[in-house]
Formats: C-alpha cells, sequence, structure tokens
C-alpha cells in the first residue's frame, strides 16, 4: 500500500524527530525494520504512536553477530536512518563508510539536532534550543512577553518532514546514479528555513522584532485568537480586504476597512473585536460565522478536534487499538496510504522480519545461540 511501497528502510530506534520521520515512510508504504536496543526488549504500547507501521528487531549492538546482522539488512535496504549523534554509529561499526562498503547504492540519513558539523555538533540540546539560534523562538509569544515554545513541532516534526522530504530525493537521484550518499538532516535548518518568509519582510522592512507587533503574530486584530463568553476561544484570520468585511459584518461592528492594515489602529480595534466576541459562546460563533469567508473557526482541544465535521468527513484523524491519531498524508488518488502495523513492543518480530529480509532458520537460531538478540 502506499506509493513507497517495495521501498526498504533500516531504523536505529532513537527518539523525537528519527521516529516521526520513519513514521511518514512507513505510513507511504515503506517496509521499516526497527533496530531496537536489546536492553529495551518487551517496552512499548499501542500508545507510541511515532512507532506504528514498522517491525521492531531487538539486537544487542555490542556483539559482533548482531553489526553483522544490520549490515546485511543494510545491503538490501535503499536507506538507512539513524537519530544519534555524531560518531556513535561509527563506534559501533555501521557508520556510512561500514555501510558503503556493503550497499553503495544506500542513502544514509542523520537525523540530529545541530546537524553533523559546527561548534554545537557534539552537544545534548532538544527543539526549544535549536529553534531559539535559528531566530524562530524569539518571533513567537505576545506582546511584551517571554518567547513561548510551541510544543516541539517546529524544529522536531519539520526537521523530521525535512528529512523525510530529502531521504526521497536522494533514493530518486541514487536509482539514476547507481550511487549513495549522506543526508544531514538537522532540526536547526528546518527550524530556519521555515522563517525564510520573515527573513524577507524583515529584510525589506516590513516585519518588526517585537513579538506581537506584526499581522501575523498576534499584532493584528485581524489575526489573533479571542475568548467567548464560555471562555473557550476562536481563531480569526480574515487578512483579504473582501474577506475582513465579512467578519465586521457579522459581528455586527463598524470599523473603517481602508485602516485594516495601520497598525497603529490595531490595539484599539484589537478591543472591539474582544468585547464583541465575548457576549456569545464559541459554539454560537461558529453557528454565526458557517458558510462565510470570514475565516473564524473554533480553537478544538485535543479531544474535540476528531469529532469536527470537516474532519470526520475527510478522514483526518483514524482509530486503531483504541487510540486516535492523525491518519496518514498526504493523500494519493491512485496509491492509497492507509494505516499498517500498529506500533510494536520492542523485540516483537526479531524472527519475522529477519526471515522477511532473507534469513534462514537456522541463521536466526545461530542469532538466537550467539546473543546478538541480547539473550542466549
Amino acid at each position: 500500500m502506499g506509493p513507497l511501497a517495495g521501498l526498504k528502510v533500516v531504523e536505529l530506534a532513537g527518539l523525537g524527530a528519527a521516529p516521526f520521520c520513519a513514521m511518514l515512510l512507513a505510513d507511504l508504504g515503506a517496509d521499516i525494520v526497527r533496530i531496537d536496543r536489546s536492553d529495551a526488549r518487551g517496552k512499548g504500547s499501542r500508545f507510541d504512536i511515532l512507532n506504528r507501521g514498522r517491525r521492531s528487531v531487538a539486537l544487542d549492538l555490542k556483539t559482533p553477530d548482531a553489526i553483522a546482522t544490520t549490515l546485511r539488512l543494510v545491503e538490501q535496504a535503499e536507506i538507512l536512518l539513524e537519530g544519534f549523534r555524531p560518531g556513535v554509529m561509527e563506534r559501533l561499526g555501521i557508520g556510512p563508510d561500514d555501510c558503503f562498503k556493503v550497499n553503495r547504492r544506500l542513502i544514509y540519513g542523520r537525523m540530529t539536532g545541530w546537524g553533523q558539523r559546527g561548534p554545537l555538533a557534539h552537544t545534548a540540546g532538544h527543539d526549544i534550543n535549536y529553534i531559539s539560534i535559528a531566530g524562530t523562538l524569539h518571533a513567537i509569544g505576545g506582546k511584551d512577553a517571554k518567547p513561548v515554545p510551541p510544543l516541539n513541532l517546529v524544529g522536531d516534526y519539520a526537521g523530521a518532514m525535512l528529512m523525510a522530504f530529502g531521504l526521497v530525493a536522494a533514493v530518486l537521484e541514487a536509482r539514476a546514479s547507481g550511487i549513495g550518499q549522506v543526508v544531514d538532516g538537522a532540526m536547526l535548518d528546518a527550524a530556519s528555513l521555515s522563517m525564510n518568509r520573515f527573513l524577507g519582510l524583515h529584510a525589506e522592512g516590513k516585519w518588526r522584532l517585537e513579538r506581537g507587533s506584526n499581522y501575523l503574530d498576534g499584532g493584528a486584530h485581524f489575526y489573533d485568537t479571542y475568548t467567548c463568553a464560555d471562555a473557550k476561544h476562536v481563531a480569526v484570520g480574515p487578512i483579504e480586504p473582501q474577506f475582513y468585511r465579512q467578519l465586521l459584518d457579522r459581528l455586527g461592528i463598524t470599523l473603517d476597512p481602508a485602516t485594516q492594515l495601520d497598525a497603529a489602529t490595531w490595539p484599539g480595534q484589537k478591543s472591539i473585536l474582544a468585547e464583541a466576541f465575548a457576549k456569545r459562546t464559541r459554539d454560537e460563533w461558529v453557528a454565526e460565522f458557517a458558510g462565510t469567508d470570514a475565516c473564524v473557526t473554533p480553537i478544538l482541544d485535543l479531544a474535540e478536534a476528531p469529532s469536527h465535521p470537516h474532519n470526520a468527513a475527510r478522514g483526518t484523524f483514524a482509530e486503531r487499538g483504541g487510540v486516535t491519531q492523525a491518519a496518514p498524508a498526504p493523500r494519493f488518488s491512485r496509491t492509497t496510504a492507509e494505516l499498517d502495523l500498529p506500533p510494536p513492543r520492542v523485540g516483537e518480530h526479531d524472527d519475522d522480519a529477519l526471515a522477511r529480509w532473507g534469513f534462514s532458520e537456522a541463521e536466526l537460531a545461530d542469532l538466537h545461540r550467539s546473543g546478538a538478540f541480547g539473550r542466549r
């Protein structure tokens, strides 16, 4: 199933961005063997959504047979994906040079926060750190307030999407050239790349460095969130003049549309909109704006979102094993991507996964005896 059916991937289990990247590939049909640590055997649950779609093999990578097993999988794969600090894979004996010796067409994906080079490459960090030096975190937060971390969406998960794009691009090139390469995927790069529009606006003198003073960061009255009578909220975003007029009409307030983009008027206009939205509940406003182009939508929590009529009609969310989760995306008209395997427990597919990749029963028995699986 999916447009990546037939693509073989070896994933070295990690945290955050790398599992999300592997999930994206698996969702679109890639056949992924996830190599987990043998001392974590039995861990994992149906709630580990980022691990869906893969088979788990638990190996003790401190043993020669486990390394040999990994390299045998690499021989058959088009992609290896890992998320360790620079140098870790080399010390294990499965770094890029080791893998290229057995498969010169391999795409070796390295998913890290800081990237493979630079003064911070070997230091610890998390999403909040990567986006802080990209200029991204500074731009997020209320006026006269400290910066607010946007969950770990901009570094970790945007970084994972960028890596998935890079891996598929590199596979296409390798299929033509016959030569693989290393893809250096840094969450820092994803965070900085996503700021290009604002870097351009700032260079043009159209973006202020002060948070909450621009039209897309909550500074404008027509691009912000508002509290309703029931303490729930709506999102308001009619940037275009014709949509903005619909907002004013439905709210029943009189503002001069000609001043919409005049930043000096925004604080006063924001107070007027806040007063108007506070008169009705969130769902009453949703009904009021239904069928309009005023760009007003309810702010839903995680429990509410799957039941929204549009999400339900589109199948934005799916249920698997009693766990509601986002369905595979994007949508394809012919090679449909669907939920496949549930999140595995570590080591759940030791024999099955390796057998699918060509290991014989005798070879599997030898691996069990040698301790490659972390147990004799």
